[in-house]
């Protein structure tokens, strides 16, 4: 009989797949990327769009997780803004020009001699062919976005918006010509600014004690005229390859200095430092202090001779610097102000020459040491022992040598060290516009709230920016220069090369002949020739507002572009506005939300390299395979391989999605086990779903305990929606996963069985399938979409019905009206309802244990109140649907227990001060043949309600009719059938 009756029963069927199929995933991408990209600018309205600005990624090379993060948080900003009525703008971008891309270019020649207009060339279609591939990965995320109006640094609309920004710094005079210290890379052969630069802590420099011959006449100077042998000023350097570019001495005329002898000659050293400098001097013959206190302005205005500069260079002088301190070294410091920013301040203002002799590759030019110039020129590299070299020929000036590991300045891109060096760069004020750039920052919101003092301390360390490049690829600075090297540029001569670059193209500017009189303004007499520098690639993203003409409702990137591009956009946004006079108080940001994410980790909290074999690509993710944690000797490095399910992008956009993205992510196998298995879990709620959805369905009666999932339902997606709103998916992510685990899973569904296949079919299953979609849209629209595909035909008639992920989020799911109950009054009974709950099914799995019971419906349960005025009151109001709650035959409230009972089992609970007893007892009635609670009157037969349902049904199917007929023979004669 039983497989009679199972044709009887509204069993879930659904063409949802468990795991999706890979013929239509590109059905189902296309759907929820482009194709919704495309719907919500259509039917959301125009006025206000959401717009998200792209911070534009580097062309250069394949994708990482970082990349795979970055945009599919993006992609939930913008979904959940779709679902609260808000059309978005989004157009992905990339940053095409810069040094990688350059040498890439470089590397495909065989020869070393390249124009600059075939680098540009070759580098434009690199980064070309690299955005073509990069967008296809970004699309197979799952990414909505207007891909057509992509937008890359190199478009020449681009370039020339990007000029109107440079033009409008120049007449608000932001924009400067200096020869000064800047860094300069010798490995990429250009100045850099603080963004592009890596500090590492284990630096190791060669430094050294050296001592100058003080020259000048010391019969006046007090303590110094009875000096019995020559006075030499010590310093201490940790870059001894500057000693060329000395130019004077520093000391503080604050400060006490002291006199060594030290053999036969004298040494001056601060007197804070006699015992340190007294060790380092350990194997003179006698070293002992001949003057204690010499007050340092004494001491400013003596001469001395740097033996590098020539037999017959003049006397360079001892100067007060304020920045000297008895702390470390000798107390007495070595300038260079070619080779140092607070050098260069200190001596150009006494008018003291920033020498600077090194080329753009490190060696050592003429100048260095002109008695002999060949031994310094034909030296290494100034970081490849070009060192030693400088130290060889002071000689025995030399006290003594050491090695000290330090905080040092490296190139972020080649990863080598930078020098300091006196160059005539462009640069932007920054400093007149600080306060207007901080005070901007004070009307944005932060996630999370203390990057706004790591942004905030970037822009108060800045003065200037650095702006030039000594490169080809990137958009030309638009100088002119005349015969003698002196840069003319203007408003005029701005807006004329403007002109004729949109004409020609930038690439013009560095392929037109040198004399080629187009690009001079006619205004201008004599000979000019183009620059040849580039802007900094930062100043070419940081322009990227310009497209807007207003603030963008949020910026996310990485938490590094506090220092990089958040930093480029502000400080030119901000200027743009000082330069037209906007008021310092009106000054906007150019953001109003600035989101940062952290790093993405392997499974043991390392930095992901190649070189260590620990990187997870987005493929892995997406396909189902990633090497696990720990790599061995017998994988060779590669680690376990892990193979879960390929769910695709879904997978890779609920690991950003549950993790907490604002600190570093670990990402492994582990990691990936747990996301799949809640994507299944999520797959497989909503295949129950859908099979159970029924055209008879809605029009079923909503019960209280539908009520109850509605306002569980309501409850969560409020929950779920605030968590958006505060871009904290990571919470949202959790609330779905308790409210489908405890609220729906253990509570509605397990109760609603037994109505949804042998009752009525009715509940609310439809507002929970469309309201489940719905939080899960942002997240996994692949599968939502997969998901509206698979509902039953009858709801696909509904034509007025969308997809969920195109829904307003808030619409209400169910009409208004009909309910059985305030939502209020269900909120406040909810809590004793789910701690009897809980009671009842902790004894009832007791009596599984102890093999009283198989199925709960074999049960009757009585639940005795002892001082529970408010529990009984709840339950009471419930009463009726006790049994379909705890999913058992029977519900008693204060009833006697059965006394010809031969078993039962008991709990005593609290709750809120509030007593009661379970008891599980057996079931009063028979079984039911049909849906098997034990309601049946007699053995054999089927409950009333099952008749009933049957009854409805109209003609019966041959099997079921039999089986019915053979229940009624039953009946009345007493004879069981098999």
């Amino acid at each position: 009989m039983a497989a009679s009756w199972k044709k009887s029963l509204n069993l879930p069927k659904s063409s949802f797949p468990n795991r999706p199929d890979p013929k239509l995933h590109s059905q189902f991408l296309s759907r929820c990327s482009e194709s919704f990209y495309e719907w919500q600018s259509d039917n959301r309205p125009r006025e206000n769009p959401y717009i998200l600005h792209d911070g534009p990624p580097y062309a250069n090379g394949p994708l990482h997780l970082g990349h795979a993060m970055n945009k599919v948080l993006k992609d939930i900003i913008l979904r959940a803004q779709v679902q609260r009525g808000r059309r978005v703008v989004y157009r992905p971008s990339w940053d095409c020009h810069g040094l990688p891309i350059e040498m890439k270019a470089l590397k495909t020649k065989s020869f070393r001699s390249i124009s600059p207009g075939e680098i540009r060339d070759i580098a434009k279609r690199l980064a070309s062919k690299t955005v073509q591939k990069q967008m296809k990965s970004f699309q197979s995320f799952g990414i909505a976005a207007d891909w057509d109006k992509r937008w890359t640094t190199m478009d020449p609309a681009y370039e020339i918006r990007q000029l109107r920004v440079f033009q409008r710094m120049v007449r608000g005079g932001l924009i400067y010509r200096r020869r000064k210290p800047v860094y300069w890379s010798i490995s990429s052969l250009t100045a850099l600014a603080e963004a592009e630069l890596d500090y590492r802590d284990d630096h190791e420099s060669t430094a050294a004690y050296v001592r100058f011959p003080v020259l000048s006449d010391l019969s006046e100077v007090p303590g110094l005229s009875a000096l019995d042998g020559p006075l030499y000023a010590a310093i201490w350097t940790t870059t001894p390859w500057t000693l060329p570019a000395n130019q004077a001495i520093g000391v503080h005329k604050d400060m006490s200095y002291t006199v060594l002898r030290v053999d036969k000659y004298n040494l001056l050293v601060a007197q804070s430092r006699v015992d340190a400098i007294t060790e380092i001097l350990r194997t003179a013959d006698s070293v002992e202090v001949v003057v204690d206190s010499i007050p340092g302005t004494e001491l400013v205005g003596l001469k001395y001779r740097n033996k590098l500069h020539g037999k017959e260079s003049p006397l360079q002088p001892i100067i007060d610097a304020d920045f000297v301190t008895g702390d470390s070294g000798t107390g007495l410091v070595h300038l260079a102000p070619g080779h140092g920013q607070l050098d260069f301040e200190a001596c150009s203002a006494l008018g003291i020459e920033a020498l600077a002799p090194i080329n753009d590759e490190g060696i050592f030019t003429a100048e260095a040491y002109p008695d002999d110039p060949e031994k310094l020129t034909l030296a290494p590299s100034i970081l490849d022992g070009g060192h030693q070299s400088v130290l060889d020929l002071v000689g025995d000036d030399v006290l003594a040598v050491h090695a000290l590991k330090h905080k040092y300045p490296y190139d972020w891109r080649t990863k080598k060290p930078v020098i300091i060096r006196a160059t005539a760069q462009w640069f932007a004020d920054v400093e007149s516009i600080k306060r207007a750039a901080l005070g901007s920052l004070d009307e944005v919101e932060f996630f999370p709230a203390s990057s706004k003092g790591r942004l905030r301390s970037f822009v108060k360390a800045r003065s200037e920016w650095c702006i030039s490049r000594q490169r080809s690829w990137g958009v030309p600075i638009p100088a002119l220069y005349d015969e003698n090297g002196e840069a003319v540029m203007t408003d005029a001569s701005i807006e004329h090369i403007i002109a004729i670059m949109q004409q020609r193209g930038s690439d013009a500017w560095f392929t037109d002949s040198p004399d080629e009189p187009a690009w001079i303004p006619p205004s201008l007499q004599g000979k000019f020739r183009r620059g040849t520098d580039t802007m900094d690639v930062w100043f070419d993203s940081g322009s990227s507002w310009a497209e807007n003409g207003r603030p963008a409702d949020v910026y996310l990137e990485g938490t590094d572009q506090h220092r990089g591009w958040f930093q480029s956009s502000l400080l030119t946004y901000v200027a743009a506005q000082t330069s037209e006079s906007v008021p310092e108080g009106e000054i906007a940001a150019p953001f109003k939300k600035l989101i940062t994410h952290g790093f993405v980790l392997d499974a043991n909290g390392r930095k992901m390299s190649k070189s260590i074999g620990n990187t997870v690509t987005p493929e892995e993710i997406m396909d189902g395979t990633l090497v696990g944690p720990t790599p061995t000797k017998k994988t060779k490095g590669k680690g376990l391989t892990l193979s879960l399910d390929p769910l695709g992008p879904d997978a890779l956009r609920l690991w950003v999605a549950s993790s907490d993205y604002k600190t570093d992510i670990q990402i492994g196998a582990v990691v990936m086990g747990h996301i799949h298995s809640t994507l299944i879990k999520y797959r497989n709620t909503i295949k129950m779903l859908a099979g159970s959805l029924h055209p008879t369905k809605p029009g079923s009666p909503i019960t209280k305990l539908d009520q109850i999932a509605l306002v569980q339902l309501e409850d969560t997606m409020n929950e779920v929606g605030k968590a958006f709103d505060a871009h904290e998916y990571s919470r949202a992510i959790k609330a779905i996963n308790q409210w489908l685990a405890t609220d729906l899973s253990a509570f509605y569904l397990e109760a609603v069985k037994d109505r949804l296949y042998c009752g009525d079919g009715g509940g609310v299953l439809l507002p929970i399938f469309m309201g489940f979609l719905r939080m899960l849209a942002p997240i996994t629209p692949v599968l939502v979409e997969e998901a509206w595909e698979s509902r039953p035909d009858w709801l696909k008639e509904h034509a007025h019905l969308i997809s969920p992920a195109r829904q307003l989020y808030h619409d209400p799911l169910v009409p208004e009206g009909n309910l059985p109950m305030e939502a209020n009054q269900i909120r406040q009974d909810l809590p004793t309802l789910n701690a009897v709950h809980d009671a009842v099914k902790a004894q009832l799995e007791q009596a599984r244990k102890r093999k009283v019971i198989g199925s709960s419906l074999e049960s009757t349960v009585i639940l005795q109140i002892e001082n529970g005025h408010n529990t009984l009151e709840v339950l009471r109001r419930y009463s009726d649907e006790l049994d379909a709650m705890f999913v058992v035959s029977g519900v008693g409230i204060n009833t006697e227990l059965p006394t010809d009972m031969d078993w039962h089992v008991t709990e005593l609970a609290q709750g809120n001060d509030e007593w009661y007893r379970v008891h599980v007892v057996p079931a009063t009635q028979d079984k039911c043949g049909r849906c098997w609670r034990y309601v049946a009157p007699k053995k054999n037969s089927i409950c009333q309600r099952c008749d009933e349902q049957l009854m409805r049904r109209g003609p019966l199917d041959g099997s079921v009719k039999r089986a019915l007929d053979a229940v009624k023979v039953a009946e009345r004669t007493g004879i069981v059938f098999r």
